[in-house]
């Protein structure tokens, strides 16, 4: 029992004190640049941003009442929480490693010998054997695998909450996106459906004078291929519309037609801010949950290289059993009937050598490619920005000049529909100037709607919009 005692001693000291093998996990440095090359058109900003609720910077109630109730719904969402609570069950039984097993054991055993086996008198034939007891076993972590285990453990269990903030992320990008879709779909079908009133007009007038033979029919014609031109965009235009409702129904954990009267009323595209600040490259290692969740693959990555490595060395381990043994039960649990054995026990797996060698350089080279994989990934992150930058800015360029645009075809309309009244030009300036105004109105508030898109995917770019749950906990 004392060399016992002394065995345990060292070994717990070991377990407490001991190393462990394999590297020890550093982040990565990454070289980030100082600035965004492509802030400054469309009022971005290298200032530090402010995008836990980006959403609300488009003034848009209804924008926030939809995102809200999608975070609160969104099946996607639970289930990315689903996974979250898995990666910690699995998580926990890591950290069982590191109890002893304590099994309890109960038994009956009914024997027969044979009588023509025995060499003396025969006492008994038949014998019933009770037992109860406990058997416990304890590795102890010397080399320190399973602190290793559990260290890859924890990184994996980051990374998947991260995917569920980029889950989060996605989904509130997504949101915005399709409720500006539908504003400027809506917009799209209004400026088309005016545009079919005062093209319907143009082909009465011209049907009147082509009866009162001041024109010939080919004013009717062109002036009735222009409405049914017109026309036939509506069509299209109303899918669209009906496809962003539908998907913001399902984005809502909803059925696709449950939003339809709740967004039937048309309301403006949701204008941009003056100012978007959006940091620093830098921050972008901290926000985005994709290059975070990166990160921590490339930490648990490294530990298994541990927990690859501590299995070359010796397991130490502890073993016992105790109980009650009697071939009787009215004295089962007398202390004559006691029993117990305990012992340390080593094992080394000496001839698997090679095999345990070739795991190690595996997991190394596992470890490699998700350091590569991280740092592809930060380049991809900032490369989203930068082109949402330009996106954000030249889209903003083409507002202002499709807007020129529709002002100069509005009196380009005017002026043809005076010179036709007045015998002065051809109906077909007339058929022009209208289709040149409908092309432009509708351009322009397509590029309203583009604008705000890309002010959104912006926002996603950064990675914005997951902190809110951490002001919540």
């Amino acid at each position: 029992m004392n060399a016992l005692r002394a065995f345990l001693g060292c070994a717990m000291l070991a377990a407490l004190t001991g190393c462990s093998v394999g590297p020890n996990y550093r982040q990565p440095n990454v070289a980030m640049p100082g600035n965004w090359k492509e802030a400054g058109p469309g009022g971005t900003t290298n200032a530090t941003a402010q995008l836990t609720n980006w959403w609300t910077n488009f003034q848009s109630p209804a924008l926030d009442s939809l995102i809200e109730r999608a975070v609160r719904s969104n099946f996607d969402l639970r289930a990315a929480e689903a996974r979250v609570r898995a990666a910690r069950a699995l998580r926990n039984s890591a950290i069982s490693d590191f109890i002893p097993t304590l099994d309890a054991i109960s038994s009956f055993t009914k024997t027969r010998r044979s009588e023509n086996a025995q060499a003396g008198p025969i006492n008994f034939i038949d014998t019933d054997m009770y037992q109860v007891g406990f058997d416990a076993s304890w590795e102890i972590d010397v080399f320190g695998g399973k602190r290793r285990a559990l260290e890859a453990a924890n990184a994996s269990v980051r990374a998947v909450e991260e995917d569920r903030r980029d889950v989060l992320v996605s989904l509130l990008a997504e949101v915005a996106h399709n409720y500006i879709d539908v504003r400027g779909f809506q917009r799209r079908l209004d400026i088309a459906r005016k545009n079919i009133v005062a093209q319907q007009e143009a082909v009465e007038i011209a049907q009147m004078r082509l009866k009162a033979g001041l024109v010939s029919e080919l004013d009717v014609a062109q002036a009735t291929t222009l409405l049914a031109t017109t026309k036939s965009q509506v069509p299209t235009l109303e899918t669209s519309l009906q496809a962003a409702i539908h998907r913001l129904g399902v984005l809502l954990g909803q059925p696709p037609g449950a939003l339809k009267e709740e967004l039937a009323q048309v309301a403006p595209v949701p204008p941009t801010p003056p100012g978007v600040p959006v940091g620093l490259p830098a921050d972008l290692l901290r926000r985005r949950p994709d290059v975070r969740r990166s990160e921590r693959q490339l930490a648990a990555a490294t530990a298994e290289i541990g927990v690859a490595t501590a299995e070359l060395f010796p397991k130490f381990s502890l073993t016992g059993i105790a109980g009650f043994q009697s071939l009787h039960t009215s004295d089962l649990f007398a202390p004559s009937s006691r029993f117990w054995t305990a012992g340390p026990s080593v094992r080394w797996r000496l001839f698997e050598m090679p095999k345990l060698h070739a795991l190690v350089r595996a997991q190394t080279a596992e470890q490699e490619e998700a350091l590569a994989l991280y740092q592809q990934t930060v380049l991809v992150s900032l490369e989203d920005v930068e082109n949402a930058l330009v996106a954000y800015g030249k889209e903003q360029e083409r507002y202002q000049t499709l807007g020129e645009a529709v002002d100069a075809s509005r009196r380009a309309v005017e002026i043809a529909n005076q010179q036709y009244t007045k015998g002065l030009g051809d109906f077909l300036n007339v058929v022009v100037a209208e289709r040149a105004l409908y092309e432009s109105e509708d351009q322009f508030v397509d590029s309203e709607r583009t604008v705000s898109l890309n002010l959104v995917a912006l926002y996603k770019a950064l990675g914005g919009g997951w902190e809110a749950e951490l002001r919540k906990q």
